[in-house]
Protein backbone atom coordinates (compact mmCIF):
# COMPACT_ATOMS: atom_id res chain seq x y z
CA UNK A 1 0.00 0.00 0.00
CA UNK A 2 2.35 2.44 0.59
CA UNK A 3 5.02 2.04 -1.80
CA UNK A 4 1.81 2.28 -4.13
CA UNK A 5 1.02 5.28 -2.51
CA UNK A 6 4.76 6.75 -3.20
CA UNK A 7 5.01 5.93 -6.36
CA UNK A 8 1.24 7.49 -7.21
CA UNK A 9 3.01 10.72 -5.77
CA UNK A 10 6.17 10.46 -7.17
CA UNK A 11 4.37 10.18 -11.09
CA UNK A 12 2.66 13.08 -10.32
CA UNK A 13 5.70 14.89 -9.56
CA UNK A 14 6.92 13.75 -12.32
CA UNK A 15 3.96 15.17 -14.28
CA UNK A 16 3.59 18.41 -12.77
CA UNK A 17 6.28 20.25 -14.65
CA UNK A 18 4.92 19.13 -18.18
CA UNK A 19 1.58 20.69 -17.52
CA UNK A 20 2.85 23.85 -16.20
CA UNK A 21 4.91 23.88 -19.38
CA UNK A 22 1.74 23.47 -21.50
CA UNK A 23 -0.11 25.97 -19.35
CA UNK A 24 2.66 28.21 -19.85
CA UNK A 25 2.15 27.36 -23.72
CA UNK A 26 -1.39 28.05 -23.11
CA UNK A 27 -0.64 31.12 -21.15
CA UNK A 28 1.33 32.72 -23.82
CA UNK A 29 -0.86 31.86 -26.53
CA UNK A 30 1.84 28.96 -28.73
CA UNK A 31 -1.31 26.57 -28.94
CA UNK A 32 -2.81 29.03 -31.09
CA UNK A 33 -0.23 28.28 -34.09
CA UNK A 34 1.38 25.00 -32.57
CA UNK A 35 0.10 21.92 -31.05
CA UNK A 36 2.42 19.24 -29.42
CA UNK A 37 2.02 16.30 -32.38
CA UNK A 38 0.24 18.40 -35.40
CA UNK A 39 1.45 20.49 -37.59
CA UNK A 40 -0.89 23.63 -37.20
CA UNK A 41 0.44 26.83 -38.41
CA UNK A 42 3.65 26.22 -37.05
CA UNK A 43 5.13 22.92 -36.55
CA UNK A 44 4.76 20.88 -33.48
CA UNK A 45 6.39 20.69 -30.54
CA UNK A 46 8.02 17.22 -31.32
CA UNK A 47 8.85 18.17 -35.01
CA UNK A 48 10.60 20.88 -33.27
CA UNK A 49 12.69 18.79 -30.95
CA UNK A 50 13.80 16.06 -33.28
CA UNK A 51 14.57 18.45 -35.66
CA UNK A 52 17.10 19.97 -33.04
CA UNK A 53 17.62 16.79 -30.85
CA UNK A 54 21.67 16.44 -30.55
CA UNK A 55 22.07 20.08 -31.09
CA UNK A 56 23.78 21.73 -28.49
CA UNK A 57 22.98 25.51 -29.32
CA UNK A 58 19.03 24.42 -29.75
CA UNK A 59 17.64 25.86 -26.80
CA UNK A 60 19.65 29.40 -27.22
CA UNK A 61 18.99 28.87 -30.75
CA UNK A 62 14.80 28.56 -29.64
CA UNK A 63 15.11 31.44 -27.15
CA UNK A 64 16.24 33.82 -29.39
CA UNK A 65 13.68 32.68 -32.15
CA UNK A 66 10.68 32.87 -29.89
CA UNK A 67 11.34 36.40 -28.54
CA UNK A 68 12.35 37.73 -31.59
CA UNK A 69 10.50 35.94 -34.35
CA UNK A 70 11.78 34.39 -37.87
CA UNK A 71 10.82 32.35 -41.13
CA UNK A 72 12.05 30.63 -43.24
CA UNK A 73 12.93 27.54 -41.23
CA UNK A 74 9.56 25.37 -41.48
CA UNK A 75 8.22 27.66 -44.55
CA UNK A 76 6.89 30.80 -45.51
CA UNK A 77 4.72 31.32 -42.62
CA UNK A 78 6.59 33.52 -39.89
CA UNK A 79 7.23 33.26 -36.32
CA UNK A 80 5.76 35.84 -34.51
CA UNK A 81 8.13 37.74 -32.08
CA UNK A 82 7.30 37.41 -28.39
CA UNK A 83 9.42 40.22 -26.59
CA UNK A 84 6.84 40.10 -23.45
CA UNK A 85 7.46 36.26 -22.18
CA UNK A 86 9.65 36.80 -19.01
CA UNK A 87 13.01 35.02 -19.71
CA UNK A 88 12.23 32.06 -17.31
CA UNK A 89 8.99 31.44 -18.77
CA UNK A 90 10.77 31.18 -21.97
CA UNK A 91 13.40 29.25 -20.95
CA UNK A 92 11.30 26.52 -19.02
CA UNK A 93 9.02 26.70 -22.29
CA UNK A 94 12.08 25.96 -25.00
CA UNK A 95 13.11 23.07 -22.52
CA UNK A 96 10.04 21.78 -22.23
CA UNK A 97 9.41 21.92 -26.07
CA UNK A 98 13.10 20.03 -26.77
CA UNK A 99 11.74 17.50 -24.09
CA UNK A 100 9.13 16.15 -26.08
CA UNK A 101 9.52 12.78 -27.78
Amino acid sequence: MKKTLLAALLLGAAAAPAMANMQLAQKYSCTACHTVDKKLVGPAYKDVAKKYAGDKGAEAKLIAKVKNGGSGVWGPVPMTPHPNIPDADLKALVKWVLSQK
